[in-house]
């Protein structure tokens, strides 16, 4: 099952590190001008204060958006939605998504009362550990897979492979996690590296390019078959 996960993520590690650049690059820019660009900062720490303001809805509202509609209007105008899924797909990109953005807002904070509000490397270095092996492993990949398996069954759960055939959830998870693991280990070292009202805002930019990869992918493959 691994092998066959990697030989897909292989077969389009051009996309994946394309993806991978751009977040590196994008966070690595924010991260520097937010603790060096005084009216960069300012600017931050507005959309900081919204984030504190709002909580859980501002993370539901941004998360659909940057995760879901940004992503589904790129696919759109590729033409990598199937016809007569337009509506469907919308859809589950928004609700999935800002659900999707509630429950990463609350590990955050997960991490937060676990690992303290600290910026050190040694803290970082923990919160991204916990991110990438546990929650991504035990709960994300398989929640994601299992989902997006849903959307590729017309969203009849009677036909979602990845419910009935317990290998074909974990080959899924499996592709899932290295697309993770390629794209978000130095991109979560950035969001850590933030203060914790603006790490959501910093996800959603790392995300909208990850989705749209990940969809893209998907959709190519739903279409060819």
């Amino acid at each position: 099952m691994f092998t066959q996960a990697w030989a897909r993520c292989r077969s389009n590690l051009k996309a994946n590190l394309m993806a991978g650049v751009c977040i590196w690059i994008t966070g690595a820019i924010i991260c520097f001008s937010y603790y060096k660009v005084g009216y960069f900062t300012d600017w931050l720490d507005q959309l900081g204060r919204l984030k504190k303001e709002h909580g859980f809805l501002y993370s539901a509202l941004a998360t659909s958006f940057f995760g879901g509609v940004i992503p589904f209007a790129c696919l759109l105008l590729q033409r990598n939605v199937p016809e007569g899924k337009k509506v469907s797909w919308l859809i589950f990109f928004i609700f999935f998504w800002a659900i999707k953005g509630i429950e990463v807002d609350a590990f955050y904070r997960l991490q937060v009362f676990i690992f303290g509000e600290s910026k050190s490397i040694g803290v970082i270095f923990y919160k991204v550990l916990n991110d990438l092996f546990v929650y991504c492993v035990f709960w994300s990949a398989p929640v994601t897979a299992i989902f997006y398996g849903w959307k590729q069954a017309d969203f009849a759960w009677s036909d979602v492979q990845e419910i009935r055939n317990p290998r074909k959830l974990v080959s899924e998870s499996i592709f899932l996690l290295i697309s993770t693991w390629i794209i978000w280990i130095p991109a979560l070292a950035v969001v850590y590296a933030m203060p914790s009202n603006l790490q959501i805002p910093c996800f959603n930019l790392n995300l909208c390019f990850f989705v749209l990869v990940i969809s893209y992918l998907n959709s190519k493959r739903e279409m060819a078959g």
